[in-house]
């Protein structure tokens, strides 16, 4: 079932991530020499030769959460980010500079990647759906190669994080994060029952600033840093790449940060000093142009900016999620040193991709859940055996990731799948591309993102439109200017012709989490996590 792929070594790459990966210094200075490393010879061409385990690709599957654009190799901060692992891989495979998410939202967004199926077509529209109970017969991308004859395993957060949201039938083995150390989850025990909960650690709220709610924080845990809980999935993805494998593997390795609470080491909050920040621009009119339905998304958890901005705390909370970024950074790091020093290096797939943007203060908003460009624009790299390094600015959603993963293994691509396979423009950065990026978040709103611009209506028939060559910030709403029709009709045609009724939610079932299992509460129809599903392409 699966076609042999030519196995290419990455040996030229393999000292570069080596030296990537040294322990980051508590010396400021020390630790931005080594961010900003003297260039090395990148090798441009991959041989066809490699010590591989075997000639069917592997796949590392590699992601991040809630990070936006502000990495070196998307430029999206004005100021110094130290990303230095993603820019090696970025020159290493293709990055993609115009992608973006399904939803900017963690489950409806991820629940789309890992189906290849989008929101409206599945109504899973917000966090508040599992996807399992609805759609028990649904292959996700795990459990395809599983039953494609891989090795599954996983940690971290790959699906949502909460309880739910990994049953065992999508995995061979998958480590859990279990914020054993972290105030967060004590908001609720049904999303995190096998954390133990009790009182908040002495000195919480850790960023000091009075009225944010439980998640909305952000400081340094009282722990080593090996305990944090991505250092721990990171020592589960290592650990495996060090292993002895006798089939191809499908390693999935899911970094919490950037998520709030931005709790990370201290050194990494060193890395930024505060009067090096650069604030997001902002504009006093910025929301006179906009719909009602686009304000409302505006509005939401604008009380935590306001309580951060008016405590003087702006600065402090961006400097902690550039410290999260640079943290999730370091972890990407350590996972690619262990594949690079492994017999796996020729012959794997590296697909790094985060589940959504945020805001920090643009248009008025602070954290994710809007259409607009801050929420939307993700970073994508991928770097697969046979294939040049490269560069493409075509418009790409992250629903194509499914598709994509299987072409290159040589996998039958299930025609349900609703996203077009990025093979194209792994081959060529500049071939021709006519599909744009459409993202949807919750049921009648959509965006949709082409090479230059941004249309959105919502659900109320509110639209906006951006042209991004000449308004990069989304400043100038022009939907209603007469030159401006072809554009919004031409953009208008690739949204969604049906939106899905809303899935069930988490409310209409009852979860057992020791034998991961659901109860239907009205119709009493059980669905179990650990009954293994099948492939029907």
């Amino acid at each position: 079932m699966t076609n042999k792929c030519p196995a290419l070594t990455r040996q030229v790459r393999c000292h570069a991530w080596l030296l990537v990966a040294i322990s980051i210094s508590l010396n400021l200075e020390a630790m931005k020499c080594r961010a900003a490393p003297a260039d090395r010879p990148v090798q441009n061409t991959k041989s066809l030769s490699g010590n591989a385990s075997h000639t069917t690709p592997n796949v590392l599957f590699l992601a991040v959460d809630d990070m936006k654009d502000w990495v070196g190799c998307l430029g999206g901060y004005e100021g110094r980010v130290l990303t230095p692992n993603i820019d090696r891989l970025a020159k290493g495979g293709t990055l993609f500079r115009n992608a973006h998410c399904p939803s900017p939202k963690c489950a409806p967004s991820r629940a789309a990647i890992l189906t290849g199926l989008r929101p409206s077509t599945t109504g899973l529209y917000d966090n508040g759906h599992w996807l399992l109970p609805n759609y028990p017969e649904a292959v996700t991308l795990p459990a395809y190669f599983r039953d494609a004859g891989y090795e599954v395993a996983g940690a971290g957060k790959i699906f949502h994080h909460t309880a739910g949201n990994h049953p065992p039938n999508q995995w061979d083995d998958f480590h859990p994060i279990r914020f054993r150390n972290d105030p967060w989850f004590r908001g609720s025990k049904k999303n995190y029952p096998w954390s133990s909960s009790g009182p908040n650690p002495k000195g919480f709220p850790f960023s000091q600033v009075v009225g944010l709610g439980h998640e909305n924080d952000w400081g340094s845990l009282d722990i080593e840093a090996a305990e944090y809980d991505d250092a721990r999935s990171t020592k589960y993805a290592t650990d495996f790449l060090r292993a002895e494998h006798d089939q191809p593997f499908f390693l999935a390795c899911g970094l919490f940060r950037p998520h709030l609470p931005w709790y990370v080491p201290k050194e990494y909050f060193e890395l930024y000093p505060l009067d090096e920040i650069q604030l997001p621009p902002t504009r006093p009119d910025d929301l006179d142009d906009l719909p009602e339905e686009a304000l409302k998304l505006a509005k939401d958890r604008r009380s935590d900016w306001k309580a951060i901005k008016n405590q003087q705390k702006w600065k402090f909370a961006i400097q902690a999620y550039l410290a999260s970024i640079s943290y999730a950074d370091r972890q990407l790091g350590v996972v690619l040193s262990a594949l690079a020093a492994s017999p796996y290096a020729a012959n794997t797939i590296v697909v790094l991709w985060s589940d959504h943007g945020w805001h920090l203060g643009s248009k008025g908003h602070w954290h994710k859940s809007t259409l607009w460009e801050e929420a939307t624009r993700v970073p994508l790299i991928i770097d697969a055996p046979g294939l040049d390094p490269g560069v493409c600015d075509a418009p790409v959603s992250l629903i194509s990731l499914f598709p994509t993963l299987l072409d290159l293994c040589g996998q039958p691509i299930p025609e349900k799948l609703e996203g077009p396979t990025l093979v194209p423009l792994l081959k060529d950065s500049k071939a021709r591309w006519t599909e744009p990026a459409v993202i949807e978040f919750r049921r009648g709103n959509a965006a949709v993102r082409d090479a230059r611009y941004r249309y959105i209506r919502y659900s109320d028939g509110g639209e906006e439109l951006y042209d991004h060559a000449t308004d990069p910030a989304e400043w100038h709403n022009l939907v209603d200017r007469p030159e401006m029709q072809t554009i919004k009709q031409r953009l208008s045609k690739w949204l969604p012709a049906k939106w899905a009724d809303a899935a069930a939610t988490k409310s209409q079932f009852d979860f057992d989490p020791k034998k991961f299992q659901w109860t239907n509460r009205t119709t009493g129809a059980i669905t179990s996590g650990t009954d293994t599903p099948k492939n029907n392409p």
